[in-house]
């Protein structure tokens, strides 16, 4: 059994049940690792004040990979201790682009989220489950047009994120968007619907290798769990890669453990299982 020092795990689909809760089964398993000496790690493709208040109030969590890697902070000091950003430059030129195509499109700049006014107004045309819905009405405050506010702004973009509903397109840009934007990273986070853009450093893996040298660790004290696209890298990384039952074909594949789905507390059983 390796000697397992930093477990990482995605949220929705994985540590959350399907309701977007933290099961008393997953919090017991998570306070028995951490009670170990263990650090509990969320990564998630969101920012980090807008995870769930049941994650944030973990008393037991000191670090979060935020943004899909593109930040990794120390909580209790708000230190950044690993970052890959997308350059201005670059973003303008995604927008751009996408401006050409079916998609309804926001990113994160600073920790926070950023739409432009007339695209939140439309946006359930574009995106149609109601879990996403809300982040976006939610989670995204309006500026009268996303590419000059940022040009103003002047800050690199930590991920760019769109909607469609021209399922085509979104596969072509999920698989083919990095031929276009070579230094990006293209990963899915909503079924069928969206695309992420991320700086290519910015993935959940190279920022859970990054956290555990900086806690003095190596990637064979690491696990990772994960279900959906975007946590592929995560779950390659980590010594212990585990996917959930409920997780896309490439997920699955990349795994080295495959448990229960995230309705049936498989975090918790993996935990039990293999670490304490």
């Amino acid at each position: 059994m390796k000697d397992i020092k930093v477990i990482a795990l995605d949220l929705d689909g994985t540590l959350l049940d399907p309701d977007k809760n933290l099961s008393k089964a997953n919090y017991e398993a998570l306070k028995a690792a951490a009670e170990k000496g263990i650090e509990i790690v969320p990564a998630t493709g969101r920012y980090f004040s807008a995870m769930p208040q049941c994650i944030r109030d973990l008393p037991f969590i000191h670090y979060s990979i935020n943004i899909n890697g593109a930040t990794v902070v120390k909580l209790s000091t708000n230190e950044v201790v690993y970052k890959a950003e997308i350059p201005l430059s670059e973003a303008l030129d995604i927008m751009r682009w996408l401006d050409t195509k079916p998609a309804l499109y926001d990113c994160y700049m600073n920790d926070h989220g950023w739409i432009t006014g007339a695209f939140k107004e439309k946006a359930n045309d574009y995106v149609t489950d109601p879990h996403y819905q809300d982040m976006v009405q939610n989670l995204r405050e309006s500026v009268p047009e996303l590419k000059q506010f940022i040009t103003e702004t002047g800050r690199d973009i930590q991920k760019i994120q769109f909607f469609t509903y021209d399922h085509d397109f979104q596969q072509e840009t999920l698989h083919h968007g990095a031929d276009r934007f070579p230094d990006i990273i293209c990963t899915c986070s909503v079924k069928d619907q969206n695309v992420e853009f991320n700086n290519k450093k910015a993935n959940k893996g190279d920022a859970l290798i990054g956290l555990a040298e900086y806690l003095g660790y190596s990637r064979e004290n690491t696990m990772a769990f994960g279900d959906g696209d975007n946590d592929v890298p995560m779950i390659k990384a980590a010594a212990v890669g585990v996917a959930m039952e409920n997780s896309c074909p490439e997920a699955l594949a990349a795994a080295d453990i495959v448990t229960l789905s995230n309705a049936e507390d498989g975090v918790a059983k993996t935990i039990w299982e293999y670490c304490l």
